[in-house]
C-alpha cells in the first residue's frame, strides 16, 4: 500500500517521489505537495469594473437592459442577486429585483459593496 496522495489530474495511484515533487508516471503531471493547488479550470468572472464577482454577492445594472419577448425594460440601477455563475454569453444566472429570475451579461452589471 502506498502512502503517497492518488495524482489530482488522473487519480492513479502509481504516484511517486522525485525531491520535493509527487510525479504521475501516467499522465507526467507533476506538484508540490506542501503547496495549495490552483484550480486552472475555475470560472473566474469581472463585474464592468474589473470587480471578481462570485455566488450570493449583489450587483447593480449598469446601462437599461431590454428583456427579449417581453415589453419590460430593466432601469439603470436595478438590483440583483446572483444564483449561480455559468459559462456563456449570458454569465450570471440571478434573481433580479422586480423581474424575477433571468440571466444577465457581466458586462451590464457592477458589484454592491
Amino acid at each position: 500500500m502506498s502512502s503517497m496522495p492518488p495524482c489530482p489530474k488522473c487519480n492513479s495511484e502509481y504516484v511517486y517521489q522525485d525531491q520535493e515533487m509527487l510525479i504521475c508516471p501516467e499522465c507526467a503531471h507533476e506538484w508540490d505537495p506542501n503547496q495549495v493547488e490552483v484550480d486552472e479550470d475555475a470560472l473566474v468572472i469581472k463585474d464592468s469594473n474589473g470587480n471578481q464577482i462570485v455566488e450570493g454577492d449583489k450587483v447593480t445594472l449598469i446601462k437599461d437592459l431590454k428583456v427579449k419577448g417581453s415589453s419590460l425594460v430593466l432601469k439603470v440601477g436595478t438590483k440583483a442577486t446572483i444564483k449561480r455563475l455559468v459559462d456563456g454569453d449570458h454569465d450570471i444566472d440571478c434573481k433580479v429585483d422586480g423581474a424575477g429570475d433571468m440571466m444577465l451579461k457581466s458586462q451590464f452589471v457592477k458589484k454592491q459593496n
